[in-house]
């Protein structure tokens, strides 16, 4: 059977300069994760503030605890990490960077046939329509679905 874009949910492949990105390889390459004190002033974060900087790992395992069902915001999700690590806050960019990085793997997964139950249910942490969602191979719409059908106990 030959999957569709309607079946699949998928965005037509992008137009691509060299060598697709291999998520499954840039989930693995992190440096681990750590916690700084920033000198100056960034995302709204006060100089002298800590800050944690998570990897492809923290956020998948965060994201992974979440019950079918329900969701959380990318803000709650910074600030559960930032306490859980005795930061101030956690790094915006690189937890966005992180959780593209850890949809696009579970997008890559269930494309090769895996179960929505079988990989990182990143829908229950990115809003259909946001800046993430915008930029991720997946449509908003399909996103949508995982989370009705989630609701539904399905």
């Amino acid at each position: 059977m030959t999957l569709t874009r309607k079946a699949t949910g998928a965005r037509p492949a992008a137009k691509t300069v060299g060598r697709p990105t291999d998520w499954r390889k840039r989930f693995a390459a992190n440096k681990g994760p750590k916690v700084v004190v920033i000198e100056s002033d960034f995302a709204g974060i006060k100089a002298g503030s800590r800050l944690f900087v998570a990897t492809p790992g923290v956020i998948a395992n965060y994201v992974q605890r979440i019950p079918a069902g329900q969701t959380r915001s990318i803000e709650r999700l910074r600030n559960a990490l930032a306490r859980k690590h005795g930061a101030a806050a956690t790094c915006p960019v690189t937890t966005a960077i992180f959780l593209r990085v850890v949809a696009e793997a579970a997008w890559d997964d269930l494309m090769a046939g895996a179960a929505p139950s079988a990989v990182v249910p990143f829908w229950r942490v990115i809003e259909p329509g946001s800046p993430i969602a915008r930029r991720l191979r997946c449509d908003s719409r399909w996103i949508e679905v995982q989370r009705a059908v989630e609701a539904q106990g399905g």
